[in-house]
């Protein structure tokens, strides 16, 4: 059913990885602007990185940053269709159990809701978390700025491996999908925690008695 897919997959892989950087980069860029935004190619985006870094190591520097960039354009235009379209045509792409499930989830966890599947690889949904924070209004910069971080922290990752360990990597994803999202949870989570905690206790220092009239005496 998805040979075509396996088809294109293998065809953009070997044309991008033959490229020389200056065309493979905006290539890389836009497939990952498509693949995050009107089309889906699962997992192409992995593929190009790990290939390239196999391919050349000094490519892990900056490869998977092309990636990054070209996931969070298409995510942007996703989010902005969505925000314009509201509610109607979320339900149009998505059931209505699963828009349910991700709005509690942004409701509960904030921004780890889009921050988790978009570190992690398929077969996990990101679209319908894309597509929900639009309808949900949730803040531009902080959704763009949460899917670049997530994202770039992904392709790092599988790139730094395959420099190690090849498209082995690839394997070990889907093998081991479901260990690999709860370890990234339980630190994303962890670190969450953290985050308050500091907050809250910056919040709880009491002020020190005169700080705030020193720059009326100065």
């Amino acid at each position: 059913m998805f040979d075509w897919l396996a088809t294109v997959a293998r065809w953009l892989e070997r044309y991008v990885l033959e490229l020389p950087l200056y065309f493979a980069a905006p290539a890389m860029i836009l497939i990952g602007a498509l693949d995050s935004s009107l089309l889906s190619l699962p997992e192409i985006n992995d593929y190009l990185v790990v290939g390239r870094c196999i391919k050349d190591h000094s490519a892990v520097f900056y490869f998977p940053l092309f990636a990054a960039t070209g996931s969070v354009l298409g995510c942007h235009l996703l989010y902005t269709i969505m925000r314009r379209g509201g509610q109607a045509v979320l339900r149009k792409r998505f059931s209505l159990e699963s828009i349910k499930k991700v709005e509690r989830a942004y409701a509960r966890f904030g921004f780890l809701a889009i921050a988790v599947p978009a570190v992690l690889p398929p077969p996990l949904p990101f679209k319908i978390f894309v597509a929900t924070a639009g309808t949900l209004e949730y803040p531009r910069w902080k959704f763009l700025l949460t899917v670049m971080v997530a994202r770039s922290l992904r392709y790092y990752v599988e790139g730094v491996l395959a420099v190690f360990y090849g498209r082995r990597v690839l394997l070990f994803f889907k093998d081991n999908g479901l260990v690999i999202i709860s370890i990234v949870a339980t630190l994303l989570l962890i670190g969450l925690i953290v985050y308050l905690l500091i907050n809250r206790r910056k919040r709880a220092q009491p002020v020190p008695d005169g700080t705030e009239n020193d720059d009326a005496r100065d």
